[in-house]
């Protein structure tokens, strides 16, 4: 077996182990240490000797600093590594970056539902939006019956989802937090791939009433009929028994389904494109492969006019100088500084601090600590400007790279992106997840060989071909593009789709719960 390292950086005095199944003991590197220990794949080996206190560089900055002296060809990991204190959110170099302007991408098309809204989705899917947690068992119920009853009589809607959810009642409602998971549910509820159709169902005693969930005006209809909510609320005196309340959803999804089923495919730019990027179960090799080739792709879309979210905050945190420096104007760079303090003081408040983003799994990958993880997952976001800054749960309406403030959970992260009206999602891991959403789809991509290999079926584009020098960041990055364009228009589905694979909706909610 050759022996294959990488180095992120000219700087770096560490390196990962590529190889499937790691190195074992005695090895000789090509660049010159013979190993100590065996090192586990995607895990660091010193390229040199680090006397004790000494920065470990990884990306070209200090994950850690030696706790003891560290011989070369030693394994790095997590136990021998203090972790840098956290970077100030004062005298940040803001806007200071002016990359070269590259060239429009023009002539990249897809087939997408246009809305009354001017937004476009790539699905057609009747939603049915839940006020509170414990209407659940009943729409969940209705759901099927419309899946096996309903659906078939409409070819040209994809699917009929409830948008499930654990807020409603129970809850601190004016608190000043609250209205993120409020606004997160009504933007959620207006997502292109929706096609305008809201349907809600509700208990009646909840605290999130509909009309406080959804306003008059909030729902964009251009065709003359009534703005008035199209609520079935289950405490109604019209409903005797269970069966009448799954008959009146019945009946109410049958005039939405009528609607939903007339719309057809049309050619539509790629800047119509709303892509949230993502990663989950990272391990090392995220940083190396496919956030790379992910990013390479964010280019090119926003190179196109499409609209890119990045999110996940403690997994940027670390890199706020480099985000800083990159956004358009300085007011963008203030925006999402202010997003971190935030997020800071949200941490505080439950006496923890970013070091508790890592998992088990991402060190058991090769990551030692959050920092080490930052640097990898903002390549994600490519070498754009970054246009624009999202609080958590309100509606996108730009163009272009912009920052989403999320927090890191897939799940949390993922609702929110589709509470900004997000069309497409990527989502790239290492260890391996199964994740998927029902309201979009969602294209996964590998990051090493070995996983694409194994879960085959699970996995859309492996990056790992990168490490293994079968492929290049830039023709990874096209092919995922390409990719994109067939999935958001019907032609090809994900293996998340394939497989009904659907994570719940988990609304961020700092507020307290009463």
């Amino acid at each position: 077996m050759n022996p294959l390292t990488i180095r992120m950086h000219a700087r770096d005095n560490v390196a990962i182990v590529a190889n499937d199944g790691g190195l074992a003991a005695g090895t000789a590197l090509p660049s010159g240490p013979i190993l100590r220990e065996a090192v586990p794949q995607g895990h660091k080996v010193a390229l040199a000797d680090l006397p004790a206190g000494v920065p470990v560089l990884r990306y070209g900055i200090p994950i850690g600093y030696a706790l003891k002296d560290i011989l070369a060809g030693s394994w790095v990991h997590e136990r021998l590594l203090d972790m840098p204190v956290a970077r100030g959110l004062d005298q940040l170099p803001m806007a200071s970056v002016r990359p070269a302007v590259q060239p429009p991408l023009e002539g990249y098309t897809f087939e997408g539902y246009r809305n009354a809204d001017g937004s476009v989705g790539t699905r057609n899917i009747l939603a049915i939006t839940t006020t509170v947690q414990c209407v659940a068992g009943v729409l969940d119920h209705a759901v099927q019956r419309i899946k096996a009853e309903l659906l078939p009589q409409y070819p040209n809607v994809d699917d009929v989802v409830g948008l499930e959810h654990g807020y409603g009642c129970g809850v601190a409602i004016e608190a000043d937090d609250a209205e993120i998971p409020i606004r997160t549910l009504r933007n959620i509820s207006l997502n292109p791939n929706f096609g305008g159709e809201v349907m809600v169902v509700s208990l009646g005693c909840e605290k999130l009433q509909p009309e406080r969930l959804l306003p008059p005006g909030s729902i964009p209809i251009t065709d003359g009929r009534s703005n008035e909510l199209d609520v079935v609320c289950l405490q109604d005196e019209v409903h005797v028994g269970f069966l009448s309340m799954i008959d009146d959803i019945l009946q109410t999804a049958r005039r939405h389904l009528d609607r939903l089923n007339a719309r057809r495919r049309v050619t539509v730019p790629a800047n119509e494109l709303v892509v949230g990027v993502q990663c989950g179960g990272s391990d090392a090799f995220s940083g190396v492969t496919a956030n790379p080739a992910v990013g390479y792709c964010t280019d090119l879309l926003v190179r196109a006019g499409a609209s890119v979210m990045f999110s996940e905050v403690t997994e940027v945190r670390d890199a706020i100088d480099q985000l800083t420096a990159r956004a358009a104007t300085p007011e963008i760079a203030e925006a999402m500084v202010r997003q971190m303090a935030w997020y800071d003081a949200y941490l505080q408040r439950g006496r923890v601090d970013r070091s508790a983003n890592t998992t088990p799994g991402n060190k058991k990958g090769g990551l030692s600590n959050i920092v080490e993880k930052a640097m990898g997952s903002i390549i994600k976001s490519g070498t754009a400007p970054i246009s624009g800054v999202l609080p958590p749960g309100e509606k996108l309406r730009q163009k272009g790279l912009v920052f989403a403030a999320t927090p890191a959970s897939d799940f949390i992260c993922g609702t929110l992106q589709l509470a900004a009206g997000m069309n497409l999602h990527v989502f790239t891991t290492g260890r391996g997840t199964p994740y998927g959403l029902a309201a979009v789809p969602v294209i996964k991509v590998a990051t090493r060989s070995d996983l694409a290999r194994r879960w085959h079926d699970l996995m859309d584009v492996n990056a790992g071909s990168i490490a293994d020098g079968a492929k290049n960041i830039e023709e990874v990055g096209w092919e995922l593009f390409h990719l994109m364009l067939d999935v958001a228009s019907g032609r090809r589905k994900t293996w998340a789709e394939q497989w009904k694979l659907h994570n719940a909706l988990v609304l961020f909610n700092p507020a307290p719960v009463t």
